[in-house]
């Protein structure tokens, strides 16, 4: 105990001295020498000392019994959404975070389903989207995932996909690279069918579509575009309000590469994107020397009681690789949506069961 207490004054000079380690050594040897045993003596045994001054050491505890170990799950690997769930998540990718629901239909989970991707167009969200579109209920009909990204408010005050920007109209690089990272991660999670991709849009969802549609024809294999503006060199948000109102410039009379099958809805009352944009699609198949096409027109009447004008264009071989939609009497609307979304026209004909009955006539290798 002598030892200890000349060793605890020594570590407290040391201390004061501002000398910690030789402190801590000092305090060591005193601890240490507690535990030696003391020599032996032939004087008779001094009495013990108190039991709280002798070291106190812990009985070792029992090891708890193992836990099984449960294997981890896979990082990057999420559970398959169950069929008939309308689910709500975000992806973070290098071009940012994109939040995102998607729809699993009704039936087997072991089918390896087309998937659609559905931009909405400016003011409305994933949610009003899917509602005025009624895509979730043709979803169960028919046997489609659904996937609808959401612009935010951050990229864009009034949630427009930004069309008009250079930075998103190439491949690899911001909105066009974003929704192709959230379309690989849908068909991941839901294990969609590779070859049966497509992609559909309004507004400037629709111009957002064709861009994405052409940027990645690797990926999508079909294009839908409603009351949007067809591909070309707008490179300015002027440039875009132009376009809108029907003042584009001449447009170029270079070559382009063939666009995906194209599907197209305008009503030729739109005042907020000129009925004239329709017109850049065709354009644009034209100018990829597509080779001769057959044209034909068909009229109708929906049951709401639109008249419509219906025209395709075909190769000699019959390919469809355009149809276009003119909804006579419709404005800014989703031709045949339902009320419970914006910016939707009940009485035309349905422009979502069109788009559906053309996308899934194709398919990659087919």
């Amino acid at each position: 105990m002598a030892d200890f207490i000349t060793s605890f004054l020594k570590a407290t000079r040391l201390a004061r001295r501002r000398r910690p380690l030789s402190a801590a050594f000092a305090l060591g040897d005193g601890l240490a020498s507690l535990g030696k045993p003391k020599a032996k003596s032939r004087r008779k045994p001094a009495a013990k000392a108190p039991a709280q001054l002798k070291p106190q050491l812990k009985p070792r505890s029992k090891p708890a019994a193992a836990r099984p170990i449960r294997p981890k799950k896979p990082p990057g690997i999420a559970k398959r959404p169950a069929p008939g769930s309308f689910t709500s998540d975000e992806l973070a990718c290098p071009q940012g975070l994109v939040r995102y629901r998607l729809y699993v239909p009704r039936g087997s989970a072991r089918q390896r389903l087309p998937l659609v991707v559905m931009l909405h167009g400016c003011s409305q969200s994933a949610e009003d989207f899917a509602a005025g579109t009624d895509m979730n209920r043709l979803a169960d009909e028919l046997g489609i995932v659904i996937l609808y990204p959401q612009q935010s408010q951050a990229a864009n005050l009034a949630r427009c996909w930004n069309w008009h920007d250079p930075d998103n109209q190439a491949r690899g690089r911001g909105e066009p690279a974003m929704i192709a990272a959230l379309t690989r991660h849908a068909i991941a999670l839901t294990r969609a069918n590779p070859a049966r991709i497509y992609i559909a849009g309004l507004s400037a969802g629709g111009a957002a579509a064709a861009i994405v549609g052409a940027a990645y024809p690797d990926l999508y294999v079909a294009v839908g575009v409603h009351s949007g503006v067809a591909r070309g060199d707008i490179r300015s948000l002027g440039a875009a309000l132009s376009a809108m109102r029907g003042r584009a410039g001449p447009r170029p009379t270079g070559g382009l590469p063939r666009p995906l099958p194209t599907i197209v809805f305008h009503g030729d009352s739109d005042r907020v994107v000129h009925p004239s944009n329709a017109g850049g699609f065709l354009s644009n198949l034209e100018r990829s020397r597509a080779g001769p096409l057959l044209s034909q027109s068909i009229s109708g009447r929906s049951e709401g009681g639109r008249d419509f004008t219906r025209k395709l264009y075909r190769t000699g071989t019959g390919q469809v690789l355009l149809e276009d939609w003119t909804i006579h009497g419709s404005g800014h609307s989703w031709s045949g949506g339902r009320a419970t979304g914006s910016h939707t026209d009940p009485a035309g004909p349905s422009a979502s069961r069109e788009m559906l009955r053309f996308f899934l006539s194709y398919r990659r290798g087919a």
